[in-house]
């Protein structure tokens, strides 16, 4: 009996013995760190990998992770120089470098980072005007980086970026704003609209100007391929009427021949449009005795005329 006892007891302490150290082995994970008090005061922080700790002596005070968070702090009201109200929400992104100080420089860290963040930003904003803090974000993003990062240095963090999420003015203001902004468009609009106008009268002018000088050249073209067709049209008949002669002269005709190649070219003259014909002298009894017959076959043609006396 007492050595069934003594097995029971030995395999309880046996347990004991391996829950205790079980529950003393700790094992830190990546991009973590773990700060352990012995006996109430500060002994070492672990960084990852496995760890044990005295039984009843060592504690876990606190488990820190090394990521970079991002805290989301909700609108402040703050005061331009131009004694405009309005409210700015800010997103803070930090790091912690030291889980020593980060544990012990300062209780409740991200309530101070957020107070530490709405008087920095208040006295940024305190020496902007409205139209200054509108357009000059990344100048608030610099100054409160440099400024929060300074101050949080001893608590263990790096504030790593400082982005100013949304600049809310006054209603009143905001309307003031829009109207401000649409007046702008519609100038430029109007701006856009007469640039467009102005291009296209160009443009049409233009197109004028080369239809006027297409039109005159293609004037000036016709006239000078008429005037070279009636050129060709005069020397091909010079030429035609030099072949005549040459070859009236080969032929030895007589003079009833030329003559009557004469009044061929009489009778050609006679039907242009000219008032005054000028006959050469040889021609000219000839002409009359060519009158003479006209007249003469005129006049048997005519009616006969019976006396009224008679």
């Amino acid at each position: 009996m007492t050595a069934v006892f003594n097995f029971i007891v030995f395999v309880v302490l046996v347990i004991f013995f391996i829950i205790l150290l079980a529950s003393n082995i700790k094992i830190v994970p990546q991009a973590a760190a773990y700060v352990v008090e012995r006996l109430g005061a500060y002994h070492g922080t672990w960084e990852t990998g496995l760890h044990f700790k005295i039984p009843l002596l060592d504690r876990v005070a606190m488990r820190v992770t090394l990521k970079e968070l991002v805290v989301d702090f909700p609108p402040q009201p703050v005061i331009t120089k131009d004694n405009v109200t309005m409210k700015i929400d800010t997103v803070i992104y930090y790091q912690i470098t030291d889980a020593k100080l980060y544990a012990y420089g300062v209780a409740q860290p991200i309530v101070a980072i957020e107070n530490l963040t709405a008087t920095t930003l208040r006295n940024i904003i305190g020496q902007l005007e409205l139209d200054e803090t509108l357009t000059s974000r990344d100048l608030i993003n610099t100054q409160m980086r440099s400024i929060l990062d300074e101050a949080t240095d001893p608590w263990g963090i790096k504030v790593n970026r400082v982005e100013v999420k949304n600049i809310l003015p006054p209603t009143d203001i905001q309307e003031a704003m829009e109207k401000q902004m649409r007046a702008e468009r519609e100038r430029r609009e109007q701006i856009l609209r007469a640039e467009g106008e102005k291009k296209s009268a160009i443009l049409n002018a233009e197109a004028e100007k080369q239809s006027a000088i297409l039109k005159a050249e293609a004037r000036k073209e016709a006239q000078i391929r008429e005037a070279e067709g009636e050129a060709e049209a005069i020397l091909k008949v010079q030429e035609a009427t030099a072949q005549g002669l040459e070859m009236l002269k080969r032929a030895n005709a007589d003079q009833n021949v030329l003559m009557l190649k004469s009044f061929e070219a009489l009778e050609k003259v006679a039907n242009g449009q000219a008032t005054k014909l000028i006959i050469p002298s040889e021609l000219a009894g000839t002409a009359n005795l060519v009158a003479a017959i006209k007249e003469a076959s005129d006049l048997k043609v005519m009616p006969e005329v019976k006396n009224p006396e008679a």
